[in-house]
């Protein structure tokens, strides 16, 4: 998660002008509000967050004494492959995550069944994606989705309409538990290329290898 500054810098005999800074780290932000209030000359001094809400430095420090341990700062890398032949799907989710100072990558895939379109697949990537953010305890909070998929990313951001009813389903199922989960999501589509791991993740499944790993990066 990140921060707006917001303050009020006090001028004799004027009236206060209003700053915002860009958005920063949370230690950073609360740090540099810190500073702001010891030298008497800031006022109105408050952090906004973006989801919307609001903090005053005394709920910043709380805040984030409380999100330290708890995984945040996420990003989500998802891919489906499909077989037309056996109508299996292979899953493939990346989850990129802080816990602490500490920051790690979850890697993990799934064969699925009985779907019918590659489009299905990573629909289904996606909302296996959702259940490995589950696993962890993430919840209410922003997280990027990154796919190669622009119809499906699309359509979850509601500028395509999608008319198949298959494919309502899984977006009524995803829409269910982002809810649930209180994310706020944000997709960005990415080219094929800078998705290779997810993709890996996929093939792998359909091939019969199970992968679940967890692993500290620098």
């Amino acid at each position: 998660m990140k921060y707006k500054l917001e303050w009020k810098y006090k001028l004799k005999g004027k009236e206060p002008v209003s700053f915002t800074s860009d958005w920063l780290e949370g230690d950073h932000a609360l740090s540099t509000g810190e500073a702001l209030e010891s030298s008497g000359k800031a006022i109105d001094i408050s952090f906004a967050d973006e989801i919307g809400t609001s903090w005053s430095i005394k709920e910043m420090k709380k805040l984030l004494s409380e999100i330290e341990e708890e995984p945040h700062n996420l990003t989500v890398f998802f891919d489906g492959g499909f077989e037309r032949e056996s109508n299996q799907a292979g899953l493939g989710a990346i989850v990129y995550y802080q816990q602490g100072k500490k920051k790690y990558r979850l890697r993990a895939n799934q064969l699925v069944e009985a779907l019918d379109t590659n489009n299905e697949a990573e629909y289904a990537a996606l909302y296996f994606a959702l259940n490995l953010l589950e696993e962890l305890d993430v919840h209410h909070l922003p997280c990027d989705f990154k796919g190669d998929s622009q119809v499906v990313l699309k359509q979850l951001e509601g500028e395509w309409p999608c008319y198949e009813e298959t494919l309502n389903r899984w977006l009524d199922r995803i829409e269910e538990k982002m809810k649930k989960l209180g994310l706020h999501p944000r997709y960005i589509p990415i080219e094929r290329k800078l998705n290779k791991e997810a993709d890996k993740l996929a093939t792998q499944a359909l091939q019969g290898k199970s992968i679940y790993s967890k692993m500290q990066i620098l």
